[in-house]
């Protein structure tokens, strides 16, 4: 890709599935990468350092502010600024019928997977705003377009990380400020496995145009291009990745 050699990107839910073939990726196109993860992502950055990239990791729970606070701080004292911001830490649904989901399990689902988005995107908004390349890739999902029953609460925070990406890329356009989405398919991260078997992805593979398994790496692609200067006219889309499954 053209334009990553040097940038630096942060990527949020780094230490695994979608959010460590990104760091993995960002840091293969030259990338200085910080990687965010609840759980401790360092195995991810010494893999990255094995190879000869730069990377450093922190603990961070995407929805507390403080912690984002203290840990964008630390990222400005080692970085100087932010290039690349990567919202993919998020949590997953098993399948029930709708009205058995109870509320707080709604709450939570929003509060991880859209409020940490934008909790996250305002605490790097000031280190963006140093980048002369500034971009936000949020890791969104199709199931908004698809509404998968069973999946109430996830479909409806990704649904809201969809509107936040519209949202923020008519407010940040006149910054600079590139906004975007990608949108996986049925991956087979720790995160997906836990509640899909293998028949499940076969059916979904099945639907595909393209007959293959969608891996996490397919995903990192798509990251690494939006983020690129091939991608620089390119704000308030949504990229879906999967075979073809979703044509529209």
């Amino acid at each position: 890709m053209y334009g990553l050699d040097g940038r630096i990107a942060v990527i949020t839910g780094g230490a695994g599935g979608l959010g460590r073939a990104a760091s993995i990726r960002l840091a293969a196109e030259k990338c200085e990468v910080a990687v965010l993860d609840i759980k401790d992502p360092a195995a991810v950055c010494a893999e990255i350092r094995e190879a000869g990239g730069i990377a450093e990791s922190w603990v961070c729970d995407t929805t507390n502010e403080a912690q984002l606070a203290e840990v964008f701080g630390a990222i400005e004292q080692r970085f100087g600024r932010v290039d690349i911001l990567v919202n993919n830490a998020g949590i997953l649904s098993p399948r029930k019928p709708w009205n058995e989901w109870k509320k707080e399990e709604l709450e939570r689902y929003a509060e991880v997977n859209y409020v940490g988005y934008f909790l996250t995107t305002k605490a790097a908004y000031p280190l963006l705003k140093k980048s002369a390349t500034p971009r936000v890739i949020n890791i969104a999902s199709r199931t908004f377009f698809m509404g998968n029953p069973g999946q109430l609460p996830y479909v409806a925070s990704k649904g809201a990380v969809q509107g936040l990406t519209w949202n923020l890329a008519r407010e940040l356009g006149e910054e600079g400020i590139n906004v975007n989405a990608v949108m996986p398919g049925m991956v087979a991260t720790p995160g997906t496995t836990e509640h899909s078997g293998e028949e499940a992805f076969n059916r979904v593979m099945g639907n595909q145009a393209i007959k293959k398994r969608v891996e996490p790496e397919h995903l990192a692609g798509a990251i690494a291009f939006m983020a690129s200067d091939d991608a620089a006219m390119i704000t308030g889309q949504s990229l879906i990745v999967d075979g073809g499954g979703y044509l529209h």
